[in-house]
């Protein structure tokens, strides 16, 4: 069977237009720095602080391009150190998340929902679905043999759409716990 990427995702943000434009100015833009796995997701060249009531994680990147409503993802590790205790949850899985302030160089806004955990999950087109036998929101395995932390991820989230590309999502707790480097390759079980 045909492996599948597994890539880490560190801990990011999206934002809407109007947001940006509070955090950043009026005139700013949100160039491309480097462009993401993903069609048309890029790593912009911004970054923003997070501030949680304990600690503030300076320089996460905003991804682009500008979504509908903000969302911060981080890791577990990183809800701890911000003080925040935040839900895990697919992309784009908002409603009821932890609150979050986010600071730019000219302005900062308060999002009363909007961290959380990305649940992992893998990207995949309708054919890669027919071909791994599996339906968007199945829920699945992956096993990724890496040295000398071989480690089986459950709870992994199946999303299909035609203008994805093969790869698995995990953030850095993951990533760290499965001695992920370079590049790693997974095999899904059902």
């Amino acid at each position: 069977m045909k492996k599948i990427l597994v890539e880490t995702s560190a801990r990011h943000i999206h934002v809407n237009e109007e947001q940006f434009k509070v955090l950043c100015g009026e005139d700013a833009t949100l160039n491309v720095r480097a462009y993401l796995s993903q069609p048309g997701q890029f790593v912009s060249d911004v970054r923003l602080d997070v501030v949680g009531p304990k600690n503030t994680i300076s320089r996460v990147s905003i991804l682009g391009p500008f979504r509908k409503n903000a969302q911060v993802e981080m890791s577990l590790t990183d809800c701890r150190t911000l003080g925040v205790s935040a839900p895990i949850r697919e992309s784009g899985d908002t409603k009821d998340s932890a609150p979050i302030i986010l600071r730019g160089p000219k302005g900062e806004i308060s999002l009363n929902e909007g961290l959380i955990v990305a649940k992992r999950h893998i990207h995949m087109t309708s054919e890669d679905a027919k071909e791994f036998s599996v339906n968007n929101g199945d829920i699945v395995s992956v096993e990724v043999d890496t040295t000398d932390r071989k480690t089986i991820f459950g709870d992994v989230v199946v999303r299909v759409r035609d203008d994805f590309k093969l790869a698995m999502h995990i953030d850095t707790d993951e990533s760290n716990a499965a001695n992920c480097r370079g590049e790693v390759f997974g095999t899904l079980i059902k």
